[in-house]
């Protein structure tokens, strides 16, 4: 069977699909990717359904090699790039990895999370309908495990003969503030807290991971103690602890919890809070349901749109070619030592 075999990675990286749907009320958490965006993109480049399972990176990459046969990959997002065998392979495109190849992923360098998706998908058994890895639980992943050197993924190889495609997007992508419905217990801060809450810059703090983003700044003032009836959380879930500072909820969040929510980041902009780094300032605004409805479906018909998006990959490895993949992510000042993105 061909397989696709971890040679090293970063300690977090793991299998993630869209999560363990449907198990919340039994305690379960439903994990999932990070960013459905990039993990929709990479999979379109290998004719998958945008929810099939890949490898997901947090921060490093790493190197991967081609056994017993050849495989269609992709890797999408945090600005990481690709190589086989030390010859750089453009960005949002179809890579062919044959048998002894060797993969090369870069670490990130926008962002925070990135997919490298295989045509097909996985040849792993699913547990509770999702292969998704979650810490705590120790559920899916390969072995119940994140990945690590030695690592063997069985992939589905009568699904290798999809045509190398590049894809000529960037994920659909909102600017401004990070867009949230209010509640369900903003009722439980003052009316300066609330003011605070939608005018103030934070920063997403150091102690950030996919069970949740703690952030950093002005603390938010409870009105009724900061105590609740424990009841239910949904990802992007705000909550307001004892320390006033907020923490987003994240893929890998508990079910329930008892600190009140002030509101919830709503689904079109969750991907987008995800790959904030530590430091990274952020805003928040206010939105109707109707309008956080409208960008849920305006993300769900730009995925659906993403095979009609694709063309046919380019072997022609021209200057002029290789220069508009933007395959450098940086340069520096020899004079000033100071860095900048390109």
């Amino acid at each position: 069977m061909t397989s696709i075999v971890v040679k090293s990675c970063g300690p977090l990286t793991s299998l993630q699909d869209w999560g363990r749907i449907g198990y919340q009320g039994f305690g379960v958490s439903p994990s999932g990717a990070m960013d459905r965006r990039c993990l929709a993109m990479a999979n379109a480049l290998v004719g998958n359904a945008p929810e099939t399972a890949a490898i997901e990176f947090v921060n490093l990459g790493g190197s991967f090699v081609c056994e017993d046969g050849e495989l269609r990959l992709a890797l999408v997002g945090a600005g990481c790039a690709a190589s086989i065998n030390d010859t750089p392979v453009a960005p949002n495109t179809t890579i062919v990895l044959r048998e002894g190849d060797t993969l090369q992923v870069g670490h990130a360098r926008s962002g925070t999370f990135a997919y490298l998706s295989v045509a097909g998908g996985f040849q792993i058994e699913p547990q509770l309908g999702s292969l998704s890895f979650h810490q705590r639980s120790r559920l899916g992943g390969l072995n119940g495990a994140p990945l690590k050197a030695g690592d063997r993924l069985p992939c589905k190889a009568d699904a290798q003969d999809v045509t190398p495609m590049q894809l000529p997007l960037e994920p659909l992508e909102e600017t401004g503030p990070i867009r949230v419905m209010m509640g369900p217990q903003d009722d439980y801060f003052t009316d300066d807290a609330i003011q605070t809450f939608l005018s103030a810059e934070f920063s997403i703090s150091p102690q950030a991971d996919r069970m949740g983003f703690q952030l950093n700044g002005p603390q938010l003032e409870h009105a009724k103690g900061f105590n609740i009836v424990s009841d239910g959380i949904v990802d992007g879930h705000i909550q307001v602890p004892g320390s006033g500072l907020p923490i987003v909820l994240m893929r890998d969040r508990q079910t329930a919890g008892g600190y009140p929510k002030i509101a919830a980041i709503i689904s079109a902009d969750l991907a987008r809070f995800a790959q904030m780094r530590p430091g990274t300032p952020v805003r928040f605004r206010a939105v109707s349901r109707d309008e956080a409805v409208a960008a849920a479906r305006q993300m769900k018909e730009w995925m659906n749109a993403l095979p009609s998006a694709l063309v046919p990959l380019r072997f022609d490895l021209t200057t002029e070619h290789l220069l508009s993949t933007n395959l450098i992510g940086g340069m520096v000042d020899a004079l000033t030592h100071k860095a900048s993105d390109h």
